[in-house]
């Protein structure tokens, strides 16, 4: 087990409170009674502060900002796009074949095709690998998606045996340096953008980061909105301290 696989199941927040409060047992059993009830009342209050949507907005923030929105004649030409598989949506939103339809503005495999169409890159690889051995890896997936955007078969390239950001960069580099590519187009969403564009530098690549999805909620000012503990918002927060874990596993693993 690599130190990324350790700690992202411990950045989830209520996996973190309940590590939490198994230590609090042995800390009462041994009469330390301040410390087990530190530890009990921090198993109470973390998970508790990231299900608030101000506290999921803020930890999302700090990590969408470091790549800010870029449009897309302000992105350079490169060798290829390289897309990042999560979060395709439902099939027949590709039906109308229109990249810029108002339902896919946050689409990472429209976003994508627009770039494609662009002219930018002339080879569009699309990584990711099957999350169940009876389903469809996630490549193949956008690449079905991706076809009906008006991107022919000649300009995909599948990666579909990668299961981690790292196998995304490593694989993707490989089946890139067979085609004499070094200047890739990234698109992720913008929170796993810093995570991912790491690892593919690390894996010898050239990156121009181009941000797609953003998972900043605004509260328009609703105080309910902002400060009323929801799912949503600790989903939200588990998966940014999941980024902040892999970031901090990368600089380790050195």
């Amino acid at each position: 087990m690599s130190l990324a696989q350790f700690l992202a199941p411990l950045a989830a927040p209520f996996n973190l409170g309940l590590c939490l409060l198994a230590l609090a047992a042995p800390a009462l059993l041994l009469r330390w009674r301040k410390c087990a009830a530190g530890l009990a009342l921090a198993a109470l209050l973390w998970p508790l502060w990231w299900s608030l949507p101000q506290a999921a907005n803020w930890i999302t923030a700090t990590l969408e900002r470091r790549h800010p929105p870029v449009a897309d004649a302000a992105l350079p030409p490169a060798d290829a796009i390289v897309v990042l598989g999560g979060g395709t949506g439902l099939d027949a939103w590709f039906d109308a074949g229109d990249p810029r339809a108002e339902r896919l503005a946050t689409s990472r495999v429209a976003r994508a095709a627009r770039v494609w169409h662009r002219g930018d890159a002339p080879v569009l690889v699309l990584s990711g690998g099957a999350r169940r051995a009876d389903a469809p890896s996630e490549a193949a997936t956008m690449a079905q998606a991706v076809r009906k955007l008006g991107v022919p078969e000649t300009a995909l390239v599948l990666e579909e045996d990668s299961r981690s950001t790292r196998e995304n960069a490593r694989r993707s580099a490989q089946l890139l340096r067979e085609r004499g590519a070094r200047r890739v187009l990234l698109v992720t969403s913008a929170m796993h953008m810093p995570r991912a564009a790491a690892q593919f530098e690390r894996a010898g690549l050239q990156v121009a980061p181009v941000p797609a999805d953003s998972e900043i909620v605004s509260g328009k000012g609703d105080w309910g909105a902002r400060w009323v503990p929801t799912r949503t918002a600790l989903r939200r927060s588990g998966r940014a301290l999941k980024e902040y874990a892999g970031l901090l596993a990368m600089r380790l693993e050195r």
